[in-house]
């Protein structure tokens, strides 16, 4: 089990702990999800999913390997996940992860983030992973400064490419060797 506490104020009886995802973690993990996807631009998705919807999602990642699900727990309270999942299914981008985080939004500007992340990086190095990847759909500011904050690099940005809310999005995609 990984334990990495971060800091936390006084008034926290539990440090923050960053634990691989268990399935029992699904119904936290749609809520965040979910508030995301009904209350901001974050994510392309436009409509609610279901814990039922998300296991195949969930079925994808192992406690070893290139394809993980943190979360962020401080007692039985989920803060947040990141994961690192397929970029896509070709056998030629089998060294490659897209990697997401997505936290409550009580959660948010509280370095939950950065431990969220330092940990995710930290299980990959030794994996056969090459390359991560992040696409954000801007403007996301807090997403951009977490991602520069771990060496990744704009790539480029895909003008109006998606639409939600009646609005055309914008997304900046950026990268990060992980291996030299």
């Amino acid at each position: 089990m990984i334990q990495q506490p971060t800091t936390t104020s006084s008034s926290d009886r539990h440090p923050v702990a960053i634990v691989p995802g268990g399935e029992s973690d699904l119904p936290a993990i749609v809520a965040i999800l979910n508030y995301t996807i009904e209350n901001s631009d974050a994510t392309f998705s436009t409509k609610s999913v279901t814990v039922a919807e998300r296991r195949d999602w969930f079925k994808r990642f192992s406690a070893t390997g290139p394809h993980r699900l943190l979360v962020a727990r401080r007692g039985t309270q989920i803060l947040g996940y990141a994961a690192s999942q397929p970029y896509r299914d070709d056998d030629g981008f089998r060294e490659t992860v897209e990697v997401s985080i997505a936290l409550h939004v009580s959660s948010r500007g509280q370095g939950i983030g950065t431990a969220l992340y330092r940990t995710l990086f930290a299980c990959l190095v030794g994996e056969p992973v090459h390359v991560a990847l992040a696409g954000i759909v801007l403007p996301n500011d807090a997403s951009v400064a977490l991602h520069r904050k771990f060496g990744f690099n704009d790539v480029g940005t895909f003008h109006e490419y998606g639409i939600k809310h009646g609005r055309y999005l914008s997304s900046l995609w950026m990268e990060r060797l992980l291996r030299p």
